[in-house]
């Protein structure tokens, strides 16, 4: 879908913590005297000197090998136009966020202040020394041509400009499987291209590439038909320009097999698209409009196999399907440039990956009972976790292939298992839950909607479709709020619990009734509803909301107390518990209990063993549990290592198909090399805990806090487990994003509830 941004959200995202979206992170100790010795002086003069013997070193002794350069001029920068080097660097950046989430490729964004290409290309080949590969973005056509031509010429390491051919690699995946589809063959289809510049230029000369003939290709621009008797057309347009009596769009259109937009929105009308052959192929790829509009299309021929950059529709294409994943490959087999084979090579790879069964993940994370390959499944979504072990292996292959690598890859079983590791395979967990809570939004209940952070959070999930929030409060204190800080909340649900007295009436004989025979009387009754965090969760129990989200302002016992009144536990659960997940840059890593159970014994670890375990499957991650102590498989005695290893030895029985493992110190559950040496019994060599189990709130509250702090870790949660209904507890003083990353579980949650 397409996702509003506001202007005061997006400066501010800038301009939070640190500016901007990247920084410089050591990748060696720095911590004495000694490891500064070696960083720089005197020690760095020994490579130095082993690069000037021999300068293929450079790749061993640093981070070369890994480091693409992403550099414009800032002369094409998006729908921005010609902007200038420095207004182009927020899109650089985040080209470079891009490059290391998908891939863990390191980047340095280079904005150059110069229009004249000779002196633009001297200045990037002038870089080479810096990168293992050289990403170029927004430089403007037709001088975009003659600057990546000339430096994929002059210069030994890959060099791309993603805006001509990542499009380009991308839709032609998806066309090779939409002539599947039909049954036709790329030979004898008639292509239309609404568009001349960098990016259709490219596409054309790509879909030549895989077998298009040019006498069966027709360009248009802004002007009209490509055509060889026009005057105003430089030598890159020229090149299929066409001497045939086309002289529209219509004309070109008539019984045409293929049409391909990268122009402009709202340019072509039903009755064009009837004038292509049957079974049409529509790849209308402006942005954020499309040529045509995806519902306009399909109801205009029924035989349509539509594509658009869209994510809110079938077969989006989108560059981060390719670039990330054909750097990482050039630059794992040291090319020196990516050439027409690696592209094919990728192409292929992103077509053959989406005739595979689709994983449980993905389909979750779309909202699918069952993605499959076909007219609305032509190429894989951008979330999947296969692109990386399949794409760069192709493009890796296709480089060593056409003797362009320099550092040949024999083992690829170990190269598939480094690739996951590169970048955590896992790590994509709150990606998948928000995409997959987009698909089906719930109503989610604030208690504390008389908070900035809330409104700003519930205008977020209102934006993108994450939830319908439902905002308690007085309403004038939280239109007055909404006002202050700008929110478009109007159509949002507010609820002043003082107010409906009918509710009110309905709640307090409901929790009368669950709680009379534990002391609460009906005037207790009538009195607690009247409090948010009882009147938020009786909505949830009355089926007025789907999920209730409190904790923002109030300690955690305070908040979770009312639910527990009125929703109560889980048939066959005796207790809640509450796990966290701790996102860091090895993946996310599971904590268990850190907020609800005090100093639970062995019986009670075993429930939450088991809690933990539904939740960590909940999230498509197989469970890998470790039981914490200080005492490793009864090194140390105690009350903890006791307790810990008696509830180790009674969740293995309860739970025979889990991962479980202890008792154990923490450092022992996440080193391979520790429990291979010390302790080679153990399940957990080679898999690597994942769920970690704590003996006590304390402990697990601790651990968790510190490793957000000093670990840069971003905390989830906490997440309640074992409630009746989806009910939430926040962190106090929770960020927004984790306000809406909270959502997005609690959602997903409720999703979950409806269908058992």
């Amino acid at each position: 879908m397409a996702i509003k941004i506001r202007k005061e959200d997006a400066l501010n995202y800038h301009t939070q913590g640190t500016p901007g979206k990247i920084e410089v992170i050591p990748t060696k100790p720095l911590s004495s005297q000694m490891d500064l010795a070696l960083a720089y002086s005197p020690g760095v003069a020994e490579p130095c000197k082993e690069i000037a013997a021999d300068v293929e070193n450079v790749y061993k002794y640093t981070a070369k090998g890994n480091l693409v350069g992403v550099i414009s001029n800032g002369s094409a920068v998006l729908g921005l136009g010609d902007i200038g080097a420095e207004a182009s660097k927020p899109v650089m950046e985040g080209k470079g966020v891009l490059f290391k989430k998908f891939a863990g490729i390191d980047v340095f964004d280079i904005e150059i202040n110069e229009k004249d290409p000779k002196k633009l290309i001297q200045t990037i080949k002038s870089l080479e020394p810096t990168f293992g590969g050289i990403n170029l973005e927004d430089i403007k056509a037709p001088e975009c041509f003659e600057i990546e031509q000339t430096l994929k010429k002059e210069m030994n390491i890959p060099v791309m400009h993603d805006d001509q051919h990542g499009t380009a690699i991308i839709s032609g995946a998806a066309l090779l499987n939409a002539l599947e589809i039909v049954g036709k063959d790329i030979s004898d289809i008639k292509l239309v291209v609404n568009g001349a510049g960098a990016a259709a230029i490219s596409c054309t000369r790509f879909y030549v590439s895989l077998g298009i003939k040019r006498e069966n290709i027709v360009l248009c621009d802004k002007d009209g038909i490509l055509r060889t008797d026009r005057t105003d057309l430089d030598e890159i347009r020229r090149e299929f320009s066409t001497d045939r009596n086309l002289h529209s769009l219509s004309d070109a259109l008539l019984g045409a097999d293929v049409f391909l937009g990268l122009s402009a929105g709202n340019v072509v009308s039903q009755e064009q698209l009837r004038l292509m052959a049957p079974n049409p192929i529509v790849f209308a790829l402006a942005n954020p409009d499309p040529e045509i509009s995806y519902d306009l299309a399909v109801a205009a021929r029924e035989d349509i196999i539509m594509a658009t950059g869209r994510s809110d529709h079938p077969n989006q294409v989108n560059n981060v399907l390719g670039f990330p994943y054909i750097f990482r490959g050039a630059l794992d087999v040291r090319a020196t440039a990516i050439n027409e084979e690696m592209k094919l090579a990728a192409a292929q790879a992103i077509a053959k990956l989406a005739k595979e069964p689709v994983p449980d993940i993905v389909n979750k994370a779309y909202g699918e009972d069952k993605l499959g390959f076909g007219r609305f499944y032509l190429i894989p979504k951008p979330l999947d976790p296969r692109l990386i072990t399949t794409i760069a292996p192709a493009v890796a292959k296709a480089a060593i292939e056409s003797g362009v690598a320099k550092k040949p890859i024999t083992d690829w079983d170990s190269y598939e298992l480094e690739l996951q590791e590169r970048i955590g395979i896992d790590q994509r967990l709150m990606s998948v839950v928000i995409a997959r809570a987009k698909k089906d939004p719930k109503r989610v209940v604030f208690a504390e909607a008389d908070n900035r952070k809330i409104l700003k959070a519930a205008q977020i999930i209102k934006d993108e479709k994450i939830a319908v929030p439902i905002l308690l409060g007085n309403k004038e204190r939280i239109l007055t709020l909404i006002e202050e800080n700008s929110l478009d909340l109007q159509n949002v649900t507010i609820i002043d619990p003082l107010e409906e007295s009918q509710m009110l009436s309905q709640f307090a004989d409901i929790l009368y009734k669950k709680r009379q025979r534990k002391g609460m009387t009906k005037g207790d009754a009538a009195r607690l509803v009247t409090q948010r965090n009882y009147f938020g969760a009786m909505m949830v129990e009355t089926e007025q909301a789907d999920a209730f989200i409190s904790g923002l302002t109030r300690d955690y016992p305070k908040t979770v107390l009312p639910s527990l009144h009125t929703i109560g536990v889980r048939p066959g659960t005796k207790r809640v518990t509450g796990m966290y997940i701790m996102n860091t840059d090895k993946g996310p890593y599971f904590f268990a209990d850190a907020t609800v159970n005090l100093n639970p014994t062995a019986e009670e670890l075993v429930e939450i063993i088991g809690l933990t375990a539904e939740a960590v499957r909940f999230f498509n991650i197989e469970p890998r549990i470790a039981v914490l102590s200080y005492s490793n498989f009864g090194s140390a005695k105690g009350d903890i290592p006791d307790k810990m290893a008696k509830a180790t030895a009674m969740a293995k029985e309860k739970y025979p198909d889990l991962i479980i493992e202890g008792e154990m110190q923490a450092n022992v559950a996440l080193n391979d090399e520790i429990q291979r040496d010390m302790y080679p019994f153990s399940k957990l060599i080679n898999k690597k805990a994942n769920t970690l189990i704590f003996p006590d709130l304390s402990s697990g509250n601790i651990a968790y806090k510190l490793l957000a702090e000093l670990g840069n870790a971003e905390a989830i949660g906490p997440i309640l487990l074992g409630m009746n209904k989806p009910v939430h507890i926040l962190q106090l003083g929770s960020s927004i994003r984790e306000i809406v990353n909270m959502v997005a579980v609690a959602v997903v949650d409720a999703q979950s509830a409806q269908t058992l």
